[in-house]
């Protein structure tokens, strides 16, 4: 968007109207991992919000989102439903779709919302970086149908589209997160991405494959016990976002 610096006088005959609008880009659709996605452009923090953190800043009417996180390119494919105030900030997202998924948050992690990527701030990133903190996921997603991608672990980059399937006036029960459904475990980490995955479930299977055994022992150590990829307990994840702040 185009800012006019103070002192600038309007252009002649150009509307308010007009001269508010200048800049600003209609919804558009764009593809992300192979998905259409429906996004919006995200206007910069408000000057309100600066230095501090976006949950303790809003104050417009709450609403809550019902959104269906699915991680990319797994078939059949691993995803939960969650309920999550919209005033959350992406910074608790985070730790949000980390526990209900399944992992461990060991690893960097981007969110990418109409262009911009939002994560913690780094001298690391080598492109601009807005701060997770002060963006909260009614502002990235204002309406039902608008998707944007969660990235975690840049090396073995694990791409979740979260998909704002609903979005619902809060009830002020003052419920948190909650997980509705979902289905299949979470890889473990550390497996190769996607592709390395799927390998690595193909020698679990296979008693004959000569890396069976030290594929189920290696997978046991990092998941604690055998691994089942069809398992999904929801009543657990329940109680882990429970604890999550």
């Amino acid at each position: 968007m185009v800012k006019r610096s103070k002192g600038t006088k309007k252009a002649k005959g150009r509307s308010l109207f007009e001269e508010l609008s200048a800049g600003v880009q209609s919804m558009q659709d764009h593809r992300e991992g192979g998905l259409r996605l429906q996004t919006h452009e995200v206007p910069p923090p408000a000057p309100a919000a600066q230095g501090a953190d976006a949950d303790t800043v809003w104050k417009a009417p709450p609403m809550v989102y019902q959104l269906k996180v699915t991680l990319l390119e797994t078939d059949p494919p691993i995803w939960r439903r969650l309920r999550v105030p919209g005033r959350t900030s992406l910074a608790r997202l985070d730790r949000i779709v980390q526990t209900a998924m399944g992992w461990t948050n060991s690893h960097l992690h981007t969110f990418t919302a109409g262009g911009i990527v939002y994560s913690k701030p780094s001298s690391e990133w080598e492109t601009p970086v807005r701060n997770e903190r002060r963006a909260r996921l009614e502002q990235v997603a204002k309406e039902e149908g608008e998707a944007f991608i969660y990235e975690y672990d840049m090396g073995d980059s694990w791409r979740h589209q979260v998909l704002v399937e609903e979005v619902l006036a809060d009830a002020g029960n003052g419920e948190g997160p909650v997980c509705l459904a979902g289905e299949r475990a979470c890889p473990p980490e550390d497996c190769g991405g996607v592709h390395g995955y799927y390998d690595t479930i193909e020698r679990l299977r296979d008693p004959n494959d000569d890396e069976h055994e030290q594929t189920k022992t290696w997978i046991e150590a990092m998941t604690g016990g055998p691994f089942d990829p069809d398992a999904f307990d929801l009543a657990a994840v329940n109680r882990a976002l429970a604890k999550v702040r």
